[in-house]
Parts: structure tokens; C-alpha cells; sequence
């Protein structure tokens, strides 16, 4: 079992910057794929960004040099560098480890408003 939980997230300015922190239970990192999902009010949960065991990164589209996804294998810890927010940035955002079958925290919500 893991549990993932997810912080970071608030209230930021058309423009602005957040940092989402998800910490594991126990170390996953060389097992799991990593990724970060959101959800609008609405609309299907759909992936930002992952980060495989190997290093591999992919982003979305609509975040594509605007978030940065890491990840401290020390800690446990993976993070979503968001830069450059826009108000459709606006969602929950999920940690994920093992892709859609696998192990999802709480959620965090991000909102994007002026």
C-alpha cells in the first residue's frame, strides 16, 4: 500500500507561480511512474505530467513550458513547478503513482483568478 499526500495548492493571480508537493509513504520512485492529474469543475480528470522510474518526462500540452515536474528520491517527495498560471489552469490536482490503476492522493485545489 501507499499513500500519497498532496500540498501546495491555493489561491494565485492570473501569471503567477505555485509549487505542489506530493510526499509518498515509502520509496516508490524506481517502481512507479509519478504523474500529476487535474480536474475542472465538469470535465474528466486528465494527466499533466509524469515522470516514469527511468526518468523519462511528458507534459500535457497546455503545460508545456510553463510546469516542470521533479522529484527528490530522498525525500519521497514529487513536485509540479507551475509558472505562468493561467485562469483554465484551474482544477484539483492529483498525485499519481502507477498510472490509472494505481495509487492517487486527496487532491489539492488550484485556483486561477484575478
Amino acid at each position: 500500500q501507499v499513500q500519497l499526500v498532496e500540498s501546495g495548492g491555493g489561491l494565485v493571480q492570473p501569471g503567477g507561480s505555485l509549487r505542489l508537493f506530493c510526499a509518498a509513504s515509502r520509496s516508490i520512485f524506481s517502481i512507479y511512474t509519478m504523474g500529476w492529474y487535474r480536474q475542472a469543475p465538469g470535465k474528466q480528470r486528465v494527466l499533466v505530467a509524469h515522470i516514469t522510474s527511468g526518468g523519462t518526462i511528458n507534459y500535457a500540452d497546455s503545460v508545456k513550458g510553463r510546469f516542470t515536474i521533479s522529484r527528490d528520491n530522498a525525500k519521497n517527495t514529487v513536485y509540479l513547478q507551475m509558472n505562468s498560471l493561467k485562469p483554465e489552469d484551474t482544477a484539483v490536482y492529483y498525485c499519481n503513482a502507477g498510472r490509472l490503476a494505481g495509487y492517487w492522493g486527496q487532491g489539492t485545489q488550484v485556483t486561477v483568478s484575478s
